[in-house]
């Protein structure tokens, strides 16, 4: 990158008063340097760097005062077509925006129940918080709840939350101003940078007016793929009831990504109450991406991290009210063929299919379930140790009161355990 350049992407950079400004680690003056090196020539340094701001700006999905001073240089990274790594600064900016983007799966991020949110913290304060929390105290139904709920309270600090709730705020707000210009980048000449923008432009339906046009035109003439998918997904989780009409086109196209992206976009149009927006049609591309194994063509698809499998079961549960057999079967179907971290979003989205909510009463006897939760049990009790090894699956089974033991499982459900 020429020195104008760089003089272009980081002016206003050493005006701000980083050290005063926090991270995950503290005082935040070693972000300015870190930016600068994701512009650098080594790969290397960039490598580092990146994994640096990943790291404290942005750590495990939290965000923090810092966070948001960072995004008008990487949205002026990503514009400048002389650097690489542009879609990684683009992904980089999702994060700092919403965090995780599974958090917001599948309905998209709802931004006004958010601003209340935080304006409601604001207003209560924090003697009303702390009452809350004796409340709870108080109203715990044996010792053991009582002794959580009461450090829970002692190690609760109301400034630091509503903090904590103010950067994140911040952060989507920094972003969300960086929105106009970044929707230039539908137009961008590498495909992962295209692709990258959708993901971004996608958290942000306040602005959906302008967005979403742009972004059903980038449908219309995208040549790769997995790019146009993106496109109908993002579409999908900032249009109304219009917009089902634009995306159905869509599950008639010869690749199949394509028709994923537009059947996951419709699923949850149905579930805003458009009409039309689902049916069998929907529902059998659906299930097709459980079936069948993404090609792994490049720039993949980057909602839920690039896991279209675990996305489309969560699809599946917004057609449920329609079709409630069908999407667990199919959601079950794709449990069978996932394994490790990508069996997590697979296994909640078949639970709740299955039991509804959570369950807290315990399981019936294995034979008074019906078929589709007799499969999905005897799925679940199938899964290898690169699934059961996990905490967080564990966690998941414990929510619907599932034996969090595969032994045990196995057992209630007729299987072998030997």
């Amino acid at each position: 990158m020429t020195s104008e350049n760089n003089d272009s992407v980081f002016a206003g950079l050493d005006d701000i008063d980083w050290a005063s400004l926090e991270h995950a680690y503290g005082p935040a003056g070693d972000v300015p340097d870190q930016l600068r090196a994701l512009c650098g020539e080594g790969r290397d340094d960039r490598g580092r760097a990146l994994h640096a701001l990943y790291g404290n700006i942005f750590h495990q999905g939290s965000r923090y005062q810092a966070s948001a001073f960072a995004v008008p240089f990487l949205a002026r990274m990503a514009a400048d077509r002389s650097r690489r790594g542009r879609a990684q600064a683009l992904e980089l900016m999702s994060g700092l925006a919403i965090g995780y983007d599974e958090a917001h799966l599948p309905d998209g991020v709802a931004i006004a129940a958010w601003r209340r949110g935080v304006e409601d913290l604001r207003a209560k304060g924090a003697a009303a918080m702390t009452a809350e929390y004796d409340d709870r105290v108080a109203r715990a139904a044996d010792d053991g709840e009582r002794r959580v709920r009461e450090f829970q309270r002692r190690t609760f600090d109301y400034d630091r939350h509503l903090g904590a709730y103010e950067a994140e705020l911040a952060a989507y707000d920094a972003v969300a101003r960086e929105v106009p210009a970044l929707a230039a980048l539908l137009s961008d000449d590498e495909p992962a940078v295209r692709a990258s923008t959708c993901h971004v432009l996608a958290w942000f339906p306040e602005q959906a007016a302008a967005v979403l046009p742009q972004l059903l035109d980038l449908a219309d003439r995208e040549q790769v793929p997995a790019v146009a998918a993106t496109a109908l997904i993002a579409a999908g989780l900032l249009g109304d009831a219009a917009t089902v009409e634009r995306l159905r086109p869509f599950l008639a196209a010869d690749e199949p990504v394509v028709r994923w992206g537009a059947a996951i976009g419709l699923a949850r149009l149905g579930s805003t109450g458009a009409e039309a927006a689902v049916d069998a049609e929907v529902l059998a591309e659906l299930a097709a991406v459980e079936a069948e194994e993404p090609d792994g063509e490049e720039p993949a698809v980057p909602f839920q991290d690039g896991d279209l499998n675990g996305y489309a079961a969560l699809a599946l549960t917004q057609v449920a009210d329609r079709y409630p057999a069908e999407a667990l079967d199919a959601v079950t179907t794709g449990l069978a063929r996932a394994s490790g971290p990508a069996a997590f979003p697979v296994t909640a989205a078949a639970l709740r299919l299955a039991f509804g909510g959570s369950s807290h009463a315990g399981l019936p006897p294995f034979a008074e379930l019906d078929h589709g939760q007799q499969r999905l049990v005897t799925t679940l009790a199938s899964l290898g140790d690169d699934t059961w090894c996990w905490g967080n699956f564990l966690q998941i089974l414990r929510g619907w009161d599932i034996p969090a033991d595969r032994t045990e499982l196995r057992a209630y459900a007729g299987l072998p355990t030997a």
